[in-house]
């Protein structure tokens, strides 16, 4: 039978070159748009948080970008909290309360879908973190195109 005769891994080690960047760090030009659009439930999979930072990083390098919550993607726009709202249940419990919070104070624009939050999973506009702007189902597919047409950076996120 072969011996392991590596030393064991230390805090602080490092398995690759974390520095190397291969390609050039793309900034926006003046005007340029995102849209990443959620269509995945909170919490089922990691889909959801990692295009929340994607979004963010793409507020940082300089494009005007929006967030599009519908369909189960409301459920990453409701305040959430356990015993009471605000409060973290559990290590990262307030993952994407946060990060809409942290994209929202750096200029990001949210929007939520009305009938998904309402006809869907039985939510009022109040139930919205603070800075979500609630929109028309007949505005879901208008602010794509609106986006298309403007030759914005487009993420579509679906999974459900």
């Amino acid at each position: 039978m072969p011996a392991v005769t590596h030393e064991q891994h230390k805090k602080g080690d490092f398995f690759v070159d974390y520095e190397e960047k291969v390609f050039e760090d793309v900034k926006a030009e003046p005007g340029q748009k995102a849209l990443v659009t959620f269509h995945t439930v909170a919490f089922e999979g990691s889909i959801g948080f990692v295009n929340l930072l994607q979004a963010t990083r793409l507020l940082r390098k300089g494009f005007e970008t929006s967030i599009l919550l519908y369909g189960p993607g409301v459920t990453l726009g409701i305040q959430r909290g356990f015993p009471t709202l605000g409060d973290e249940a559990f290590p990262g419990h307030q993952n994407f309360n946060n990060q809409i919070a942290k994209f929202i104070s750096e200029g990001g624009k949210v929007y939520a879908c009305r009938f998904a939050l309402q006809a869907l999973y039985g939510h009022g506009e109040p139930s919205l973190i603070e800075g979500i702007r609630p929109i028309s189902p007949l505005d879901v597919l208008d602010l794509s195109l609106l986006h298309k047409r403007d030759n914005a950076v487009i993420i579509d996120t679906w999974t459900l």
